[in-house]
């Protein structure tokens, strides 16, 4: 059981997004991707990041951030006809069985006839442009489309089972699930929109005296640690001082630095906390003391170790400027977390993913590059991975 489940994830499909020409595999609860750099593991990371942008209505501010449609597009061969898209696809499962689908596509907001770039709807001419979503649930031998948006004109299924037309016409910038929000009505995209805005994604935290794990942080209760690492400091005060149960922590910071404990005061404004190592018993090192390695490895503990996790949580290469005798104890402290939320990791430590794998059940993804495209190996192209083939 995780902590909250209201949808699955229970498989990824993409389309079109830079080295990932058209690929599609199951997720499990523990999902582990290693590789070597240059393959393609964080476009996996970020295209999952860009399906909670399309659920907060940002996806195509975040594909302009990127550099736009021609950067993000894939590199890959284009179809003859039509233009070219970029694709998300995933899959869902509740705790009763039911499976459900939200797939979104992007393309160009315009196209070149005759020399001339011509603009397509109500939109810049080198933005990116919504142009397909749906959300469909499986009863049984078909599926029901809840969510049906083709260009500007969405519509959508009622909770009694009536469409209804958008009254509206969306921007092509916008995504519909990001544009509405009705639980009374409209349950199923409520519930669905709300899990993807409850992932988190941990990369690459900075470490620099200016970054915001090393400063002063409001005594403010937080039960899950910001993407960033920002509230760090609280999420700890509340582990120490609102739950009131370290055990977990302890154990993670013994495992990590044998005899060294963490303080945390107890909070009035801001919160701070500092460790003492077993050389120096009286002495506490304060978060502006901390090597780098030392903090990053706090922050992931805070991370994997909040009191309340979201149902999904993306890593990307969290073995980043660790020690590797720090990368058993992050192994435990992941496989640990698996078991109240979804965990998808991205990494280039084939430690790691050892360490993963010799003590859970975990079955770790060598990501490859094939033919100049993102790949997995004992990926077929059914979707299916060859082991798991056979085990059916």
């Amino acid at each position: 059981m995780t902590d909250n489940v209201p949808y699955r994830l229970s498989a990824v499909g993409i389309g079109g997004y830079r080295s990932l020409r058209q690929i599609q595999f199951p997720v499990d609860q523990l999902s582990v991707f290693v590789g070597a750099n240059g393959v393609g593991k964080t476009n996996l990371y970020r295209a999952l990041l860009l399906v909670q942008a399309a659920a907060a209505g940002r996806l195509a501010l975040e594909l302009a951030g990127e550099g736009g449609m021609a950067s993000a597009m894939s590199a890959a061969k284009r179809p003859p006809k039509g233009q070219p898209l970029i694709s998300f696809r995933t899959d869902f499962e509740t705790e009763g069985g039911t499976t459900y689908s939200y797939e979104v596509a992007a393309g160009f907001a315009s196209y070149t006839a005759g020399g001339v770039r011509q603009r397509i709807g109500a939109a810049f001419l080198d933005e990116p442009q919504i142009k397909a979503e749906t959300l469909s649930i499986d009863v049984g031998r078909r599926k029901i489309k809840l969510l049906d948006r083709q260009g500007p004109s969405a519509s959508m299924r009622n909770m009694d089972g009536i469409r209804e037309v958008m009254d509206d016409r969306l921007l092509p910038s916008e995504t519909a699930l990001g544009s509405f929000e009705d639980p009374s009505r409209f349950p199923d995209l409520y519930w669905l929109r709300r899990t993807l805005l409850d992932w988190r994604f941990y990369h690459n935290f900075r470490t620099d005296q200016a970054s915001p794990l090393r400063q002063s942080c409001l005594a403010v209760t937080s039960p899950t640690l910001a993407s960033d690492g920002a509230n760090l400091a609280a999420v700890f005060a509340t582990l120490v001082h609102i739950r009131e149960d370290t055990a977990a922590l302890d154990q993670a910071i013994d495992d990590a630095f044998p005899g060294a404990q963490l303080v945390v005061p107890e909070p009035d404004r801001t919160a701070s906390f500092g460790l003492v190592f077993p050389e120096y018993p009286q002495r506490v090192f304060d978060v502006g003391e901390l090597s780098d390695g030392t903090l990053r490895y706090l922050a992931l503990a805070g991370a994997l170790l909040s009191y309340r996790l979201p149902s999904f949580v993306a890593l990307n290469e969290p073995e980043t400027s660790l020690h590797p005798s720090l990368l058993e104890p992050l192994a435990r402290l992941i496989i640990d977390a698996s078991k109240r939320s979804q965990i998808w990791l991205v990494t280039h430590s084939e430690q790691l993913a050892e360490a993963i794998a010799s003590q859970s059940d975990a079955k770790p993804r060598t990501v490859i590059k094939r033919n100049g495209e993102t790949w997995i190996e004992g990926l077929k192209i059914t979707g299916m991975f060859e082991d798991e083939d056979a085990e059916a």
